[in-house]
């Protein structure tokens, strides 16, 4: 049988380099033929010379010649450009699109493998709340399989394939609580963008991180999941657990409660998206039960955690609602690491872009990435105060 061909977006980022390491470890199954980054030519080329794929994409046009250089006599096709990193998708020698990249980067890319009916493993959870309902629109008429990489997701995803959707009662989506679960309010205002980034359980990328401090993280995912699972956000809880062993679970009709655990090492649901329905062997760590010791669970208290509150409130109301909430904390993460606001005024800067937000109750494409760019452009120009 021949290898699944893997185009690899956001190659340079926690989890491209994540998934090349899978992708290493079975080159009888997988064979990588598209790598793509935003800035980083160091990295991109040093992977294209290892994995030697077929196009290799930078985002910044500027350092196209570069990478050109580098690569020269490589035999790898290079392009650049944001159209050309979104064209990745539609390629006909892909058969799997890996979606690493940050933010809202990744809609059009995710559109463009949907759209082609591509298996389309998606790390990051902003496309889907900004445009989850198109996205699944696209999918359902494409055939597209789309496969979540979370761990969170990806633990659900395993426990309801090829159940009823009418014999769930609850979707428990676990949260380690991030570094910050047991300050109090006044010492959240202390927390400094170094703190913030070092994150107790979890190797992830600046931005997340972030989110998984505020747990802004785990309501994308509410929203992320509602899309992905067609549950209602009424039916989907988050709960702490700070020891991340169990994934995420599922609470069916008649009180059971299964769940997925395993080490938190995020191969481990890269893998199961790029082997779905199969399972490989890994040797990415196992579980041992026996010495795991004890798993601790409690309820999120969304008046401490604002910004899950924040997040079923927007997916709640719908349309534009989430693409405001996700462009706003984008933002405010980015003035939060560059010391211009503390970490509690994140959620003050998302829930101010909520409350002048004019609602588009159903949004198309182009409806979408003007509310995105204006709530941008106001959050970054505006003032925020304690």
């Amino acid at each position: 049988m021949s290898p699944q061909r893997v185009a690899i977006l956001g190659s340079t980022g926690s989890i491209g380099r994540q998934t090349l390491e899978v992708c290493a470890a079975h080159p009888e199954r997988l064979r990588v033929v598209a790598l793509t980054a935003g800035k980083n030519v160091d990295l991109l080329s040093q992977q294209a010379i290892s994995f030697q794929p077929t196009l290799a994409v930078i985002a910044d046009a500027n350092l196209e010649s570069a990478l050109r250089q580098v690569l020269s006599g490589s035999g790898i096709e290079v392009q650049s450009g944001c159209a050309a990193l979104d064209a990745v998708g539609e390629w006909d020698d892909v058969d799997i699109v890996v979606i690493g990249l940050a933010g809202i980067a990744g809609l059009a890319p995710v559109l463009s493998a949907v759209r082609a009916g591509k298996r389309v493993a998606i790390a990051n959870k902003e496309p889907l709340v900004a445009a989850g309902e198109l996205i699944m629109r696209e999918a359902a008429f494409s055939r597209a399989q789309l496969i979540p990489v979370d761990s969170e997701h990806s633990a659900l995803f395993q426990v309801l394939d090829g159940r009823d959707r009418a014999t769930v009662r609850r979707l428990l989506l676990t949260a380690s609580g991030g570094p910050f679960r047991d300050l109090t309010e006044d010492e959240l205002w202390q927390v400094t963008p170094e703190q913030a980034l070092a994150h107790p359980t979890w190797v992830m990328g600046r931005k997340i991180t972030v989110d998984s401090a505020t747990l802004m993280n785990k309501g994308l995912e509410v929203i992320e999941a509602h899309w992905l699972f067609g549950l209602p956000v009424s039916q989907i809880e988050v709960v702490i657990h700070p020891q991340s062993t169990v994934h995420s679970a599922v609470e069916f009709v008649d009180g059971s409660v299964i769940a997925q655990m395993g080490k938190p090492d995020m191969r481990l649901p890269i893998q199961y998206a790029l082997s779905y329905p199969d399972r490989w062997e890994a040797d990415w760590g196992q579980l041992d039960l026996a010495t795991a010791g004890r798993l601790d669970f409690r309820p999120l208290d969304r008046e401490r955690f604002p910004c899950v509150r924040l997040a079923y409130e927007a997916a709640q109301i719908g349309g534009t609602m989430p693409t405001v909430l996700n462009a706003a904390d984008e933002v405010a993460v980015a003035r939060f690491l560059a010391g211009e606001i503390k970490l509690p005024e994140i959620a003050r800067l998302v829930e101010q872009a909520m409350s002048v937000h004019s609602l588009i109750a159903l949004p198309d494409l182009d409806d979408l990435e003007r509310v995105d760019a204006e709530t941008r452009q106001r959050l970054g120009v505006e003032a925020v105060t304690r």
